[in-house]
């Protein structure tokens, strides 16, 4: 099926300590703060009465997929039951994980730009081909999830990452990498993909 013959409702993760203290969370499996556990539920609240009925043909046909990490799998599962779903039926896809920053992840931008000032400095240049140590560049992001969209045969909600956000916002929505890889993806909101664009819910 054609890119933008399927609409997407994507949710990114809710707050974690990581990124409440702006450090580079990757890969790494941390789980929901207490803000995030309340941004996973009023996401789904949203959901549930703004689209509750795309929300149940979407479970009746098993179309909700997350990032195996525990913050996304955390927000799926209360974002569900705050719809009045059954919290753990979803489906889960390695994929679907975040951008990785390699040895980079523990760190905040502050400690990054003073452990590597070389390759912090290179990728401010080139956010979207600048591999981390270790890592995986934006691009390769790019490459690593587009076969799992073009396989995609049906409407569907994701809970994924940021970063995964952004490659979307590329692939489906054409946004210039330049603006792709600084595109503000907010949590405890929706993004709908539909008709070679993106808009928020709520």
């Amino acid at each position: 099926m054609a890119l933008n013959s399927y609409r997407i409702v994507f949710v990114r993760h809710g707050e974690t300590n990581y990124n409440a203290e702006n450090r580079l969370q990757g890969q790494r499996d941390i789980p929901l703060n207490g803000k995030g556990r309340e941004q996973a539920k009023a996401v789904g609240r949203t959901l549930g009465r703004a689209l509750a009925d795309e929300m149940a043909r979407l479970d009746a046909a098993g179309e909700f997929y997350a990032s195996p990490l525990t913050r996304t799998r955390e927000t799926m599962e209360l974002a569900r039951a705050a719809m009045g779903l059954a919290p753990q039926r979803y489906q889960l896809s390695p994929i679907l994980m975040e951008l990785s920053f390699g040895e980079w992840e523990g760190l905040t931008w502050a400690e990054t730009a003073a452990h590597d000032p070389a390759g912090a400095r290179a990728r401010e240049k080139d956010k979207w081909r600048f591999v981390p140590p270790g890592g995986e560049s934006y691009g390769m992001l790019v490459e690593r999830v587009r076969p799992w969209l073009e396989a995609r045969a049906a409407d569907c909600l994701i809970v994924s990452h940021g970063g995964v956000a952004r490659a979307f916002c590329h692939i489906l929505a054409g946004l210039d990498p330049a603006k792709a890889e600084h595109a503000a993806i907010w949590q405890g909101r929706a993004l709908i993909f539909e008709h070679g664009g993106y808009s928020w819910l709520g």
